[in-house]
């Protein structure tokens, strides 16, 4: 059976999960106060909790055959993050008349400092794709497992590649086992339920 099931989680669940990106970074304090920082991690992982999101009886259910359809941490899942789910007018690079695949960006900018992220699960129905800010209506393929972007003809030297578009975040469970404990009648509990992204 494959890795990863091109399936979304349920988008109602997600709406009310909790969490976002996580970094990996190594803090040691010396006997003066002094400390050093390393990265030990240059892409952020995401990880979420989506029992939070849990309302009722029926959005029980249709968890508990995500689950059981995923085999718990064995199968990856697309992931609505209703924090971050959109790009617009994101650079993808720039043309040399030879290159013809692109992969989908978004680049995060503050203070004079940028963090660019891969993105590798696009919506379909929702990538534009723009060279020079002029919108292209064909003369490319989208691939919705992996988030590159193949043009028919390479776009000429010094032509800018930029895209729209909505994004999935490929994860799986980081839990085997589905607790689930009844308060009463129609009542449910749900202590955590783990998901954490999956770098590809």
């Amino acid at each position: 059976m494959p890795a990863f099931h091109e399936v979304q989680f349920p988008p109602k669940i997600a709406y009310g999960a909790t969490g976002g990106p996580e970094f990996n970074t190594s803090v040691t304090t010396t006997f003066a106060g002094f400390e050093q920082r390393n990265v030990n991690w240059q892409k952020a992982r995401g990880r979420w909790d989506v029992s939070t999101g849990l309302k009722n009886k029926a959005d029980m259910e249709a968890l508990q055959a995500f689950f059981r359809a995923r085999f718990g941490k064995a199968h990856g899942f697309r992931f609505k993050d209703w924090s971050d789910y959109q790009a617009v007018a994101q650079n993808l690079g720039t043309g040399n008349g030879t290159q013809t695949t692109f992969q989908l960006l978004k680049l995060y900018s503050s203070g004079g400092y940028s963090y660019s992220r891969e993105i590798k699960k696009p919506i379909s129905g929702t990538v534009k794709i723009y060279l020079n800010s002029i919108l292209q209506a064909s003369g490319f393929t989208i691939d919705h497992a992996t988030g590159i972007i193949t043009f028919s003809a390479a776009p000429g030297a010094g032509v800018n590649v930029s895209a729209d578009f909505d994004f999935d975040v490929p994860v799986r469970f980081d839990t085997d086992a589905l607790a689930v404990r009844a308060d009463g009648p129609g009542i449910f509990v749900w202590d955590a339920i783990p998901i954490v992204e999956i770098r590809a």
